[in-house]
């Protein structure tokens, strides 16, 4: 087990983007932690806006920010969106990153993305692949934003040894997530539409693409304790891959919600529509000699995710 190199005892630690998925297990993760956790909402702090971000960095002293703000989403999201997920998230990048080096924040963890890397990467994909190859078309500009957070993050640690450091997630799930079946990423999107189908007592599901690119899927509340654990250990200027070091095909996965869900009907899948990138999965090499791993199964994290989901279901939470 690796040793960590800086304390959070004491410490204030902001997580940014806390209302999130990410950001509310890391808020969970940080319980467990003797360090003071700071948070503010988007009604009060937009984190797009420079000035009004590094005013309140100055004012709030963080020793540490955990950055998971961002404008996430799925296939359908990313091409219909794309000024907004490359414009929006280069601003909360720039305006917090750079707010943070001003204010001599000590450390500062960014979330990044799996999708940084090449389409046709090596797998398992190392963090020395990025930049190696062509991104996958289908969410090129949310990469590309991310792949601006995380260079500037070494940008940093370059010409002024700050202790930044990134870390890019698998495909992640959990309490918190993005249901809605336009907007959503895989796992929720499948979940929400076999459920429906299994209340409706529907026959068949219909699914975009072929079923057999291969995906890597990690709990939430794993990612947050990586993250925690990165700002701990993690060097300045650094790269880290989050995930399980497994991954299985989106048929697989739509087979294992319908077992979970209890629905017995037929998977369609329309070839007409895009797979996106045939196979990503991380190389978690380093974090595991960081002394990290991930403690919760595929099953378990799934059948927790859809107890709570339809716990918000039965409580007006997300609407059906």
């Amino acid at each position: 087990m690796a040793q960590a190199n800086f304390e959070l005892t004491g410490k204030r630690v902001w997580v940014a983007g806390h209302g999130g998925m990410v950001g509310s297990a890391l808020v969970r993760r940080l319980a467990r932690e003797q360090c003071d956790v700071l948070t503010i909402g988007r009604g009060e702090l937009d984190l797009r806006r420079s000035d009004d971000v590094a005013k309140w960095i100055r004012a709030q002293r963080p020793n540490v920010i955990l950055l998971a703000a961002a404008k996430v989403g799925g296939i359908v999201a990313n091409n219909s969106q794309k000024v907004a997920f490359l414009l929006e998230n280069l601003q909360i990048e720039t305006s917090v990153i750079s707010a943070a080096a001003d204010a001599d924040v000590e450390r500062l963890v960014f979330l990044g993305s799996s999708c940084v890397y090449p389409r046709f990467a090596e797998q398992p994909i190392a963090e020395s692949s990025l930049l190696t190859g062509a991104l996958e078309p289908t969410n090129q500009w949310y990469a590309v934003a991310k792949i601006a957070g995380l260079k500037l993050c070494e940008a940093y640690h370059a010409e002024r040894g700050l202790q930044y450091s990134s870390v890019m997630p698998t495909n992640l799930f959990g309490p918190g997530d993005n249901f809605d079946v336009q907007s959503s990423h895989v796992m929720p999107a499948l979940m929400r539409r076999i459920h429906e189908a299994k209340i409706h007592k529907s026959p068949s599901v219909t699914l975009w693409g072929t079923g057999q690119p291969r995906r890597e899927f990690l709990h939430v509340d794993d990612c947050a304790d990586a993250i925690v654990h990165a700002a701990t250990h993690q060097p300045g200027g650094d790269l880290l891959n989050v995930g399980t070091g497994k991954d299985i095909t989106i048929a697989e996965l739509a087979a294992l919600l319908a077992e979970i869900i209890g629905w017995q009907g037929e998977f369609v899948f329309d070839t007409s529509k895009p797979d996106g990138t045939p196979r990503k999965r991380l190389d978690i090499s380093k974090l595991e000699q960081l002394g990290w791993q991930p403690r919760i199964s595929l099953a378990d994290g799934i059948r927790s995710t859809y107890e709570w989901y339809t716990h918000q279901l039965a409580h007006g939470e997300i609407r059906s």
